[in-house]
């Protein structure tokens, strides 16, 4: 396949999200005969070499639980304003149930026992995954909306690597603080420090976060001030563990894999192997429910979104 993907192979072009890199549009491959997503960056800000060696390492990163990147896309988007310079952007495969972030405000809360179970395994399959390549990669931006639904509700992992080569850790976390994005809250304390080094254990501690995140169906520290987050997570401030509800099977044994994914120290936290052995036991006492609990969340986004059709209308 070519590297470069060129505007003209590309038709009916939507817009389906932003974030801290540029617009993400859906768009139809011609010769392909497919949706594809494409995320654009910003304009050239002296990045593109890292940004195409970047790239190519996430398309040779083939997991089933991380997002695969199909191509680079060269070229202008529709509706372009005149004098505009060629954009780059990564294209990638399309996933029609959005992210565990929509998921989150759609279902207003977490979804069942089982899924739960199965989102927290997929995702450190992912990160596994990735920190267990010969070159390995950091995530660095682990949170909700960079968790991705396929059709069944299983998770992949995207924008790993990126954040690297477009923006510094505060430069990212001001962004996505201004548009609700919350990094801030899912970075390590010593993020915070101005020594910081990411390392594997990054990666580990935001998991941690999530994994409250999946747990509870909300966003850690909502309402805090970005400020006020940033000094107390050093200090050993975490999310609430009294808005853990319910006595699932295996719901303690997640919550202590939680706590020790956000210890203070780096070298206190698990690795991603084995967040992924213990998640992989956990879910498997959930596994048998697991296609009556997707049917059950299907059934509910698909209710919403007929009814946001007619609101519409």
């Amino acid at each position: 396949m070519a590297q470069f993907i060129e505007d003209s192979s590309l038709q009916d072009w939507k817009v389906i999200g932003s974030g801290g890199f540029g617009q993400i549009y859906k768009a139809r491959h011609r010769q392909w005969a497919c949706d594809v997503a494409i995320k654009l960056l910003r304009h050239d800000d002296g990045t593109n070499e890292s940004l195409l060696r970047e790239i190519k390492r996430m398309r040779e990163a083939s997991s089933p639980h991380v997002l695969r990147v199909l191509g680079v896309f060269k070229g202008l988007p529709p509706n372009a304003k005149s004098g505009f310079s060629t954009q780059l952007g990564v294209v990638m495969e399309l996933m029609e149930r959005g992210s565990l972030a929509s998921l989150q405000e759609a279902l207003d809360g977490p979804p069942p026992w089982p899924l739960v179970f199965r989102l927290a395994h997929q995702v450190a399959q992912g990160i596994n995954f990735l920190h267990s390549l010969p070159r390995p990669v950091l995530h660095l931006d682990l949170k909700p909306p960079n968790v991705l639904l396929d059709d069944s509700l299983n998770a992949k992992l995207t924008d790993f690597g990126l954040s690297r080569i477009s923006y510094s850790v505060t430069q990212v976390s001001k962004k996505d603080d201004k548009e609700g994005g919350g990094t801030t809250n899912y970075m390590p304390p010593e993020a915070f420090g101005l020594t910081y080094k990411p390392k594997r254990a990054s990666d580990i501690y935001s998991y941690g976060i999530l994994i409250w995140s999946i747990v509870t169906g909300k966003q850690p520290y909502e309402g805090a001030k970005p400020t006020r987050v940033e000094l107390l997570i050093p200090l050993g401030q975490r999310p609430l563990l009294d808005d853990i509800k319910g006595d699932a099977l295996g719901l303690a044994e997640l919550t202590g894999l939680m706590k020790r994914c956000w210890d203070n120290k780096p070298e206190q936290r698990p690795r991603a192997l084995e967040c992924k052995t213990e998640t992989e036991q956990l879910y498997k006492m959930h596994k048998d429910a697991i296609f009556d609990a997707v049917h059950e969340v299907l059934k509910k986004l698909d209710q919403k979104a007929k009814e946001k059709v007619m609101t519409e209308q």
